[in-house]
């Protein structure tokens, strides 16, 4: 059984945590898999989204402690291991935001620690709403400190950072409200919604797409001068693009755009 899946349906990639016996933790060979995966779809032209689930009774509870506390055996009591560990985990994260296409969370039962950090790092979010979420780390000693990178540029400082010191879990309305997550679904619209989601970002200029997201987390970081220089710029580019002429000239004409994909 492999530990991730990926099945393709009308232009979205879906793929699925598959170790549901450690509740799709973050495990040496889940990083791997993930970031070969992610690294594949940097340069599939075919794929415009991509929708990430968990098999089983979670989407993700955080990285494998059981296989965590193993490094502890080395001659350095696993600092070197807990730090290459770190450094895998946060490159797997960054390249979710470095696709080309937009990556949506689609979460159920529970989603802690470097599970929430994953939701956090994804560009979009669907829960289902009896899905709670946490990064609790602090419960056991281990403060969620890379987790609270991605929480902490997704949600207010405060409740951020009661989040971290508490330990506590935030139910699936709460996620919302805070940002977190963009829609909270039934179990029975759970799919439903995910995927209209899904589809309907595919359905769109996918050059135009893959410019705005990378734009999106550009101009964040940046000063709000520089960042008008910048995405003035970047939509002059798009201007360019044949495609983008199509879609004007479809709008102007009242007509729905019959996309060229490149």
């Amino acid at each position: 059984m492999a530990i991730l899946e990926r099945n393709d349906k009308n232009s979205v990639a879906y793929i699925l945590l598959n170790s549901p016996e450690t509740l799709n933790s973050l495990s040496d060979e889940m990083l791997d898999a993930l970031t070969n995966e992610f690294e594949n779809l940097k340069n599939d032209p075919q794929i415009r989204a991509v929708v990430l689930s968990g098999a089983g009774k979670a989407f993700c509870a955080g990285h494998n402690l059981k296989e965590m506390t193993k490094g502890r055996n080395a001659k350095d009591g696993g600092k070197a291991y807990f730090l290459d560990l770190f450094k895998r985990c946060a490159k797997m994260m960054m390249l979710i935001q470095k696709l080309p296409q937009p990556v949506i969370a689609k979460v159920h039962g529970i989603a802690t620690a470097a599970g929430c950090q994953l939701v956090a790092t994804c560009d979009l979010a669907v829960a289902e709403a009896s899905t709670k979420f946490g990064v609790n780390g602090v419960n056991i000693g281990l403060f969620c400190s890379t987790p609270m990178v991605a929480l902490s540029r997704n949600i207010p400082r405060k409740q951020a950072f009661e989040m971290l010191t508490t330990g506590e879990f935030i139910t699936a309305d709460q996620a919302k409200t805070l940002g977190l997550v963009n829609k909270v679904a039934s179990i029975e619209d759970f799919e439903a919604q995910t995927d209209d989601l899904a589809e309907k970002i595919a359905s769109k200029l996918g050059a135009a797409v893959k410019i705005g997201k990378e734009a999106f987390y550009k101009q964040l970081e940046m000063p709000i001068i520089e960042a008008y220089e910048y995405t003035g710029q970047v939509m002059a580019e798009n201007m360019m693009l044949r495609q983008t002429e199509q879609g004007i000239d479809a709008f102007l004409n009242k007509l729905e755009p019959a996309w060229e994909q490149d």
